[in-house]
């Protein structure tokens, strides 16, 4: 699967011409970027849009969707903020477009702004995130192929600042999801390309702005001894 993967920073260049992008075959964003951008990225591409919110992000929390396929918040029709058709993954394990995705927006608390969150309320819901992760694993035997979130793990690729500090809870989340890659934002690197880190046997991206890579699907690394992830 070839992803288009976006946070923070919006290339202005791609935001003319998304199909400077290439051919891709999903877009995943890390937070912090305007709807109405990812919505342009989505409509344009014609491909689906997966996010997780950063703190930067209106809530959106408290939306959940009936049975009958309405869109509810606090029990009562709402719109959510998010573009039509995209796929909030905020707490969330979600399939699409062959990729098993989890997501787990927000960043460490250090304002009364939204999606941020005390180092015990996001291991909260990690633990949320994680169980149904392993529900999922052994109702069909997939795992989790790509953690989305907004925040970087704390100590692997976060700052010393308290706003842009890493979660600790997801080293651990990352063990028990079993999954190749972390992607996240939120920590900018004005201008220069961080490179990847290892957290365990999972690679952690910082995809502030924007970057296109390879992520093989399940399927494709049965049978093979290690994930290669290709930019």
């Amino acid at each position: 699967m070839r992803v288009l993967a976006v946070a923070d920073e919006v290339d202005e260049a791609l935001r003319a011409d998304p199909r400077r992008a290439g051919d891709v075959d999903i877009v995943v964003a890390c937070g912090d970027l305007p709807f109405d951008y990812l919505r342009a990225l989505m409509d344009a591409l014609d491909v689906p849009l997966v996010f997780v919110p950063g703190n930067h992000d209106p809530s959106v929390r408290g939306f959940r969707t009936s049975r009958a396929g309405l869109t509810l918040r606090a029990g009562l029709p709402a719109t959510p903020p998010w573009p039509p058709g995209a796929v909030n993954a905020d707490g969330r394990v979600v399939d699409v477009g062959g990729l098993r995705i989890a997501g787990l927006g927000g960043c460490p608390r250090y304002s009364a702004g939204p999606n941020q969150y005390t180092q015990g309320e996001q291991r909260r819901r990690a633990g949320r995130l994680a169980r149904r992760a392993t529900w999922r694993r052994r109702r069909d035997g997939r795992g989790v192929d790509l953690l989305l979130t907004h925040a970087p793990p704390r100590g692997v690729g976060d700052a010393d600042d308290p706003p842009h500090r890493g979660f600790d809870c997801l080293a651990r989340l990352i063990g028990r999801l079993r999954t190749p890659l972390l992607l996240h934002g939120h920590v900018h690197p004005y201008g220069d390309r961080p490179g990847d880190l290892p957290l365990g046997p999972t690679t952690v991206r910082n995809v502030v702005g924007r970057h296109v890579f390879d992520v093989p699907t399940a399927e494709d690394r049965l049978g093979e001894p290690a994930v290669q992830v290709r930019r």
